[in-house]
């Protein structure tokens, strides 16, 4: 059993996951919030019965925001996330269970039912190391004490105590302790992230999870005939924030987009959940606005790739061969934005409250610098085959 919680880019991999365990003859099921954008065709579905995509929608990114609703709207979705997908899990009754860190449950669970817990960590913020801090904490480096600041992910479990019990009570296991996870799976390419020599031999750095066939060079995914038509008429850049629904998006659009003129190419921007907003004055021949577009079928053919930075777009940008220009909101976004930059990968991240246009057509007028360093990443990142080394390694724990 797969479990995982939040918005598109904490489902995709598990659902690439799901598909390569399917074809390696094993039976899975995968417990997802609903509404996620995810193609989950011929995947063996359960829901938790919660929608992440409607709370981005209500309420945006904002940790203010969140916090502000966290007892009218985050607590009851969390204690729904843990308790459904206990429920799950002990109706399915697997053989390992697979989870995401915010299924807080999962070791209790694993634990109720006698099976091996894998713990997935989409982004590295739980297993501690000396060599970065936890990602959605800092981007300066601390040396030694970058261990310190992991500590920040165990807090979840006390803001959940009373929910956590009641999965306790609910799986019949009433242990003081929860073992800890039988393996740790990281979905992140070696060529994004180097993995520290001070992480255990349970903990494993697989590669990106991604369905078979859907690779940067993936001909096959469909897009609409005038996103078709735009990118093949000439250079333009791509420009998309996904869920990040935060502060003034009209004004946000404004500096993309010159920014993008300002350094001469035409402009994909692609509003996801209300990052973007573009004013009908603003609009011209140089500009396709949609609401999303395929980053398999898009990125490949555009000059550099400017978002947020979130792991699913930074590993599509590399893995297509083209630059990034980072503009971080939130969580782990700061994080990507500095390994980037310190593997050459990329200029130097532009946060979004400081986001300008003239800033933003100096990085794309820069992304050239960098073209052979992200191509060389791309060809490594070909040679991964992160799904099928996931699958192996649970394979050894059953």
């Amino acid at each position: 059993m797969l479990v995982t919680a939040g918005s598109r880019g904490d489902v995709a991999p598990f659902a690439a996951l799901a598909r390569r365990a399917v074809a390696a003859g094993h039976e899975v099921r995968l417990v997802v919030p609903e509404n996620s954008g995810v193609d989950l065709t011929g995947i063996d579905v359960a829901s938790m019965g919660v929608d992440y995509t409607a709370l981005i929608t209500q309420q945006g990114v904002s940790v203010a925001a969140a916090l502000r609703s966290y007892r009218s709207v985050i607590q009851p979705l969390m204690r729904a996330v843990l308790l459904e997908s206990a429920r799950a899990a002990m109706e399915f009754a697997p053989d390992v269970l697979l989870a995401h860190p915010k299924i807080l449950s999962a070791g209790v669970v694993a634990e109720a039912l006698g099976i091996p817990h894998v713990l997935v960590e989409i982004v590295p913020a739980v297993t501690p190391t000396s060599s970065f801090p936890a990602a959605g904490t800092l981007t300066r480096d601390l040396g030694p004490l970058n261990r310190m600041t992991y500590r920040l992910a165990g807090g979840g479990e006390a803001m959940f105590r009373r929910d956590l019990r009641e999965v306790s009570r609910l799986v019949g296991s009433f242990s003081r302790r929860t073992p800890p996870p039988a393996a740790t799976l990281l979905p992140i390419s070696p060529a994004l992230l180097r993995r520290p020599a001070d992480w255990g031999d349970s903990v494993h750095l697989t590669g990106a999870w991604t369905s078979a066939g859907s690779g940067p060079g993936d001909a096959s995914e469909a897009v609409p005939a005038e996103v078709a038509a735009f990118i093949e008429a000439g250079d333009f850049v791509f420009a998309g924030f996904g869920s990040m629904a935060s502060g003034d998006s009209v004004a946000r659009a404004r500096e993309v987009l010159a920014g993008i003129r300002g350094a001469g190419f035409r402009a994909l921007l692609a509003t996801g959940l209300g990052g973007l907003e573009v004013p009908q004055e603003l609009r011209g021949k140089d500009l396709l606005v949609t609401r999303s577009v395929g980053h398999n079928a898009v990125l490949p053919k555009a000059a550099a790739a400017v978002h947020h930075g979130g792991i699913g777009t930074v590993h599509a940008a590399t893995a297509a061969g083209t630059v990034s220009v980072l503009v971080p909101f939130i969580a782990d976004q700061p994080f990507w934005g500095a390994r980037l930059r310190e593997k050459g990968l990329a200029p130097e991240p532009i946060p979004q409250r400081r986001l300008t246009a003239a800033g933003l057509s100096s990085a794309l007028s820069s992304a050239g610098d960098y073209r052979a360093a992200v191509q060389a990443a791309a060809g490594s990142m070909a040679q991964e085959d992160g799904a099928g080394t996931a699958v192996r390694i649970v394979e050894g724990l059953v």
